[in-house]
């Protein structure tokens, strides 16, 4: 395997082409990678076809923007061609060639990227989303979606021994790509070398962090190299819904030109597995194998504002103890983030997964029990779709409300609700108006974040080992 993304083995495919623009994991790198090198994310791209076709468009648009999906996903025979090592690399590779006192690691999570870029520390995923090309698709034929998947990892798995395929079918969050493309996420099995390279460079006594999402879901295949999943947990909806199709699911097959009475999961039973976020057993146990002198701890995350909340409070009394107000809160969703802007303005971050009613309530409910913040700032990434479980922008008007004297949502994002899609430097921009709080403090040491991270977590069911 290529130790280099920027040199690929014979053939291979560019490792800054396999990864899905747009992907929440991408993103976190991207912006942390950023903020680590004490900068801003506001030369990330507009959004990518890929991305404006994962929700809805006008109707007139929907199937054009599934076409052009197809166009920039990858074939199938690019599939032999992944070099997942050269991947791993490349990701590194964005971070500065330096000592550092830890590494946050696991699934993609906004608040992991807040606290690596407190901590002043790399944020590296446990695996990565990819798309796929299926000519001939059908998006509501589940089971056609998961042999073609099977091929495009058969020819994944064949040249990376060391990595697993997890499918997901989901046409509520992918909309009419669903049918034209598969979306695999791909999940080493042990550390790749670029990232045991890095792990190398933690100082002795310091910290490796993983974050693990916890969240169940029925899996197809399960302990097979390939998976396969209807659906998922970020898409607000309960399983169920994706096997007997619920309202969602309806619509969006309707609008992406499906027959709701066509729709059937396969055949054998699914069996209770972890969603496609969580990091493989093998790449936690090569963690808990490292030498003795980097300290290894695991943050289990069963609720995604759990660990929003926890960070968010061991960000604030971090800012309050530098001698800052901490009274300044910003709320950022989905890809809407940007760690480097909110560490200059001081501003406590707190992150919504997604835009749903469950989502934005654990945020109100988290602002209410908090101390009074004199100013909130609210962006918001609308889903591409309506939908019951969708949060209102009223909801999301409330959580700023809660403000001592400036509440702010952002209104760009608010236009075309639930409609539309921002780019990722949408926030850099909004936050560059925000008035600085220099100089930065000293960073958050790792042994002081973790130990307030049991403190706060335990109470919202964050489990810290």
């Amino acid at each position: 395997m290529a130790a280099d993304a920027r040199v690929p083995a014979d053939g291979a495919v560019p490792a800054d082409r396999v990864v899905t623009a747009d992907s929440i994991g991408g993103v976190l790198v991207d912006v942390t990678a950023r903020a680590v090198a004490g900068r801003a994310a506001d030369d990330l791209g507009e959004p990518t076809v890929v991305s404006r076709a994962r929700g809805f468009a006008a109707a007139a648009e929907d199937e054009a923007l599934a076409r052009g999906a197809a166009r920039v996903a990858l074939s199938v025979e690019d599939c032999k061609r992944i070099d997942t090592d050269a991947v791993a690399a490349r990701i590194v590779g964005q971070y500065p060639d330096q000592p550092y006192p830890a590494v946050v690691l696991g699934s993609p999570h906004g608040a992991a990227a807040h606290l690596a870029t407190t901590l002043g520390v790399p944020w590296l995923p446990a695996g990565f989303e990819l798309t796929v090309r299926w000519p001939d698709g059908a998006v509501d034929d589940p089971e056609a979606a998961q042999r073609h998947g099977a091929a495009c990892a058969s020819a994944l798995l064949g040249a990376n021994p060391d990595v697993s395929v997890r499918q997901v079918h989901d046409p509520v969050v992918r909309g009419p790509a669903a049918g034209t493309t598969i979306s695999l996420f791909v999940r080493w099995r042990r550390l790749p070398p670029a990232y045991r390279r890095l792990l190398g460079r933690i100082r002795p006594g310091g910290f490796a962090l993983t974050v693990a999402d916890s969240r169940t879901w029925p899996v197809f295949g399960l302990g097979g190299g390939h998976s396969f999943q209807l659906g998922g947990p970020t898409s607000g909806l309960a399983a169920a819904e994706y096997v007997r199709p619920g309202p969602d699911l309806v619509q969006a097959l309707r609008r992406a030109d499906g027959d709701p009475h066509a729709w059937l999961p396969p055949a054998v039973p699914p069996l209770r597995g972890l969603g496609e976020h969580a990091p493989e057993p093998g790449f936690e146990a090569d963690l808990r194998d490292w030498p003795a002198e980097v300290r290894r701890h695991r943050i289990a995350v069963a609720r995604p504002g759990a660990l929003s909340a926890a960070v968010a409070q061991t960000v604030r009394a971090w800012l309050v103890e530098s001698g800052k107000t901490g009274d300044r809160l910003a709320v950022g969703c989905g890809r809407l983030l940007d760690p480097g802007q909110v560490l200059r303005c001081g501003l406590v971050p707190y992150w919504c997964e997604a835009p749903l009613r469950e989502e934005v309530a654990e945020a109100e409910i988290w602002v209410a029990g908090s101390p009074p913040f004199r100013s909130i700032d609210v962006l918001i990434e609308p889903p591409g779709r309506p939908s019951a479980v969708v949060a209102p922008l009223r909801q999301w008007d409330a959580v700023a409300w809660f403000s001592s004297q400036r509440a702010a949502v952002d209104r760009v994002g608010t236009r075309s609700y639930p409609y539309g899609t921002l780019p990722t430097r949408h926030a850099s921009v909004v936050l560059a108006e925000l008035r600085d709080d220099l100089p930065l403090p000293a960073p958050l040491t790792p042994g002081t974040a973790l130990e307030r991270l049991r403190r706060y977590g335990e109470p919202v069911g964050l489990v810290v080992d």
